[in-house]
């Protein structure tokens, strides 16, 4: 028989999952539906965001809400400067080279960190403006955890209106479909690549400062999630904005109820249904057929 609290408490830790997943994925999903770039280096810009919460805590003296400001904004102009150095080289050829590159980019980022910080886990507290929890009755409810489901939400939609509903992102979609059309209105396509890249990777920082309370910093906590958040944005629909929002905290539920009802197959559900999705509708969830 299973306690309504361990089921209340696996949904929770689904949750959070699910809020990691899709803002990972929503990254990713920004990058290839607008840059048609899989970027394998995702996991490891979102350890190296949990490195600069850190560094900032501990060599600058800035608490969590300072990096959380700052580490996506850092974390952005870096990605950026991918962008321009490496990625724009290989701009106009065949996708493989951009995930051959990026996939050799997050073995150099990973193996860097892995050599000078080793494998264990380095401590980054709880702000105390969100330490504790509530009860709930049913069961108990940690503040941080609370946040962390709220706030990526929030971040989430905020990117799909973005997105979706502005004139920013109605250029954003133009400059990828017809190039030649956005530079004839007198925008610099080049340097919207460069930005929409450099937005990508700030939403991989945002949830490595995120996480960084909860998993601690560690050199290949990207490595334990990229797998999960590519099968995320295959089973949403490549590219597809809203398809990564809904998957991934839908994937992080399904995930978080499997370990309470099923544990064996917690490790391999989201294959499972990856698989099931693409037999069903090849181009995702939310995708649309090419």
């Amino acid at each position: 028989m299973i306690s309504t609290q361990a089921l209340f408490g696996q949904l929770l830790l689904g949750l959070i999952n699910g809020a990691f997943y899709a803002l990972l994925s929503l990254g990713l999903a920004v990058i290839f539906g607008l840059l048609n770039i899989v970027n394998f280096a995702h996991g490891a810009l979102y350890m190296m965001g949990a490195f600069c919460a850190y560094f900032l805590l501990n060599l600058a003296g800035l608490n969590y809400w300072w990096a959380l400001i700052l580490t996506p904004l850092i974390m952005g102009a870096f990605g950026a400067l991918i962008e321009r150095l490496l990625l724009k080289r290989i701009a106009g050829l065949d996708h493989l080279y951009g995930l051959l590159l990026t996939f050799g980019l997050a073995l150099v980022i990973q193996g860097l960190f892995q050599n000078y910080f080793g494998s264990s886990g380095l401590p980054y507290a709880i702000p105390s403006e969100l330490a504790g929890g509530r009860n709930l009755g049913f069961m108990f409810l940690p503040n941080y955890r609370a946040w962390v489901i709220a706030f990526s939400l929030l971040v989430c939609l905020a990117t799909w209106f973005m997105i979706e509903k502005t004139k920013l992102g109605a250029y954003l979609r133009a400059a990828t479909e017809n190039p030649a059309l956005v530079r004839a209105f007198g925008i610099n396509v080049p340097r919207m690549v460069t930005l929409t890249y450099g937005f990508g990777v700030a939403l991989a920082a945002l949830a490595g400062v995120l996480a960084a309370p909860i998993n601690q910093v560690r050199p290949l906590m990207g490595a334990d999630f990229i797998i999960v958040v590519f099968a995320v944005v295959v089973i949403g629909g490549m590219g597809s904005i809203m398809g990564s929002i809904v998957t991934g905290f839908l994937l992080g539920v399904i995930e978080g109820l499997t370990k309470v009802f099923y544990p064996e197959a917690s490790n391999t559900v989201v294959f499972v249904i990856m698989a099931i999705v693409l037999l069903i509708k090849p181009a995702g969830l939310f995708g649309r057929a090419p």
